[in-house]
């Protein structure tokens, strides 16, 4: 048999270890040059595909390959940029399909959220109507946490080990200055509809930090969330609030929204922290400070949970061996068996189940007061930000991260217009 090229793209917002699933796909397709020729990778993402703009990863060192493990960010760039269904924009899947004619491509690995696992799920479908079979494998990646099926996503341990340890760093700050200044500090963090990252901020309680968590499950009650801080204030002196961007009043509206729309059409979040901090100045009048983690969050691989890293290489590995086994539109999946000692493997879910499904915070994960974590979240999400895996360092101080080359690929079909 022939060997087939393989197509590897980065979707949506990237991660701290997104760059390491890269390499588990890469260093994989190269241990099988019979069966997988070459890995072509879309620049900024599936535009790359679209757009014929494809990178060879083949001139691509192994020393740099390995390095992107520890290499923050999206190394081949990535981009918010949603397929619309086969019926509303067939000439995009089509593209697709004559791209992987083109260039012989007979893999397709998708690294991303719940948008892209709908994209790989849609191709797959396509690709055996149009007569050009394509393995269409989805490799997870989000920050929030939010697909299903899977234990956790990788992208997530990381975020969470950088939020507690940031919570908890700030709230010794405010803990320091609070009997003749600030007593209040409010943390922004990602999470749109859940509340996994905020949970984690939520972990500062064991270190004796009187904490506030705002969910995106829970609607948000001004007169009992204000009421709690009160209560913590006059108990501990000061208290820290970690919001997430997806907190919303009973009518659905979010704490942050800016009436503005991001390239997926949701609504652009920013700016729940300042909200919440004058909400709690006006009624209480304490002094406060906040901050929004931002794209500090997702980029932290100076931080990076060990579990995390490990796990997003796995996966990228996982899924080029399954392709290779003959499987076809699934994701790999990470299964836990134990969380003390931790203890996972690696799985499997089909993308019919996957594609466009949210995983929330259970309910059993969140305190009956709404403001908190219960016993079993924190079982959870321990064993995720465990374990430190620093990236190696330059000489004068910096972190050695790597940069790709991005040789081109020769183009051989027409413009096509996005």
């Amino acid at each position: 048999m022939t060997a087939k090229n393989a197509f590897y793209a980065q979707s949506g917002g990237v991660t701290a270890v997104i760059n390491a699933s890269a390499s588990g796909v890469i260093e994989t397709a190269r241990k099988h040059p019979d069966q997988i020729a070459n890995v072509y990778a879309g620049r900024n993402g599936i535009i790359g595909a679209l757009t014929e703009d494809l990178i060879d990863t083949s001139q691509e060192s192994a020393e740099d390959i390995a390095a992107l493990k520890h290499t923050p960010s999206g190394g081949f760039g990535s981009c918010r940029f949603k397929l619309k269904s086969l019926e509303d924009n067939k000439r995009e899947y089509e593209r697709l399909i004559e791209i992987f004619k083109a260039h012989n491509i007979g893999y397709f690995f998708y690294n991303g959220g719940g948008d892209s696992a709908d994209t790989c799920y849609k191709v797959s479908q396509l690709s055996e109507k149009m007569g050009f079979p394509v393995q269409a494998i989805h490799v997870p990646k989000t920050v929030d946490n939010d697909l299903p099926i899977t234990d956790n996503c990788p992208g997530f341990g990381s975020v969470a080990k950088y939020i507690a340890v940031s919570t908890l760093e700030a709230s010794y700050d405010v803990r320091s200055m609070a009997a003749t200044s600030t007593k209040i500090f409010v943390i922004e963090v990602m999470g749109r509809h859940a509340g996994w990252i905020a949970a984690a901020g939520g972990l500062v309680e064991d270190q004796g930090i009187p904490v506030v968590v705002l969910f995106p499950e829970i609607e948000f009650d001004q007169e009992k969330f204000l009421a709690n801080v009160d209560a913590k204030v006059k108990e501990f002196g000061y208290c820290t609030i970690v919001v997430s961007e997806g907190c919303h009043w009973p009518d659905g509206k979010f704490l942050a929204e800016q009436g503005t729309r991001d390239a997926f059409g949701h609504a652009q979040l920013g700016g729940a922290a300042p909200v919440v901090a004058n909400m709690i100045k006006d009624a209480l009048g304490h002094k406060f400070h906040w901050a929004v983690a931002d794209y500090l969050q997702r980029a932290a691989r100076h931080l990076a949970s060990e579990s995390d890293v490990e796990q997003a290489y796995a996966l990228g590995q996982a899924a080029v061996e399954k392709a290779l086994q003959g499987k076809n539109s699934i994701m790999p999946t990470v299964v836990r068996e134990s969380s003390n000692p931790y203890k996972w493997s690696i799985g499997e879910a089909p993308l019919s189940e996957v594609a466009n499904v949210e995983k929330m915070m259970p309910m059993e994960f969140i305190t009956e007061d709404g403001f908190g974590i219960t016993e079993a979240c924190k079982e959870y999400l321990y064993p995720l930000i465990k374990g430190e895996a620093y990236p190696p360092y330059l000489d004068n101080g910096m972190p050695d991260y790597v940069t790709m080359k991005g040789a081109a690929v020769p183009k051989k079909l027409d413009v096509f217009e996005l």
